[in-house]
């Protein structure tokens, strides 16, 4: 179905590497204009000349989702070169090293990465989507999100994808009768830069993301893209305020 997008512009943040990356392209071989955001400027502009390369329609614009003045700038961006927003995967978080101590700074960091720069897309993203008549908007959050038990030594990280649900299911239930549906994705152990970080925290810490799926591997990038694709498609017209676990079945264990 390479015309699921047709006539539409979606924006991923995160979108250099990783999950971002591999949705940016999906977005595009299913005919979306792409705008591709990270705070990378480089990798970023080397997304969108693939995506480019490959005969789709994407351009970068550089945002740290941080920083709420850049978040508007982006949605701006988008907005005046094409007259429209129709779909957001806000992708951009952090999985910092939090140490033994619950590090004040840490949290701090990455509440307004993870929570703070979710809400300040979905604020910027929505009066656009208003105009058009809707759209649809999907949330990274992470399986860390629905079970703890996973991950004891990253409270800020839990928390924080804790957060990115009740954001979500708030926003799904203040917009679902104008045409704005809003979901998060739950990843799994995906194989990403940010996952081989994590992975160096120590051996504990890597054995548990090894054994984390009882499919016995990581999820690839591709296999999360292409569950926030149909999140932000029409094929899931009636999929509305649910956190999608992708995990191989992790959380059943």
């Amino acid at each position: 179905m390479p015309d699921l997008f047709t006539g539409k512009v979606a924006v991923v943040t995160g979108g250099s590497a990783g999950i971002g990356r591999a949705a940016a392209h999906l977005f595009a071989k299913h005919d979306a204009r792409v705008i591709v955001s990270d705070i990378s400027e480089a990798a970023g502009e080397a997304v969108a000349d693939e995506i480019r390369g490959a005969g789709g329609e994407a351009r970068f614009v550089r945002c740290d989702v941080s920083d709420r003045a850049s978040v508007a700038a982006l949605i701006a961006a988008v907005v005046a070169t094409y007259d429209r927003l129709d779909c957001a995967f806000n992708n951009a978080g952090v999985c910092l090293d939090e140490g033994e101590d619950w590090n004040d700074d840490v949290f701090d960091r990455t509440f307004e990465i993870n929570v703070k720069g979710v809400m300040s897309c979905m604020k910027a993203q929505i009066p656009h989507m208003l105009n058009n008549g809707g759209g649809t908007i999907v949330n990274t959050a992470s399986t860390n999100g629905i079970v703890s038990s996973g991950m004891p030594s990253l409270p800020a990280y839990t928390g924080s994808k804790h957060a990115v649900i009740g954001l979500t299911k708030t926003a799904a239930l203040t917009y679902a009768r104008r045409g704005i549906r809003v979901n998060a994705l739950c990843p799994g152990v995906t194989f990403t830069p940010m996952v081989e970080q994590v992975a160096a925290l120590g051996p504990a810490v890597k054995e548990t993301l090894d054994n984390y799926s009882p499919m016995g591997r990581m999820a690839r990038p591709e296999e999360m893209a292409e569950a926030a694709i149909w999140l932000c498609s029409d094929k899931s017209s009636f999929v509305n305020g649910h956190a999608l676990v992708v995990d191989g079945g992790a959380v059943i264990q």
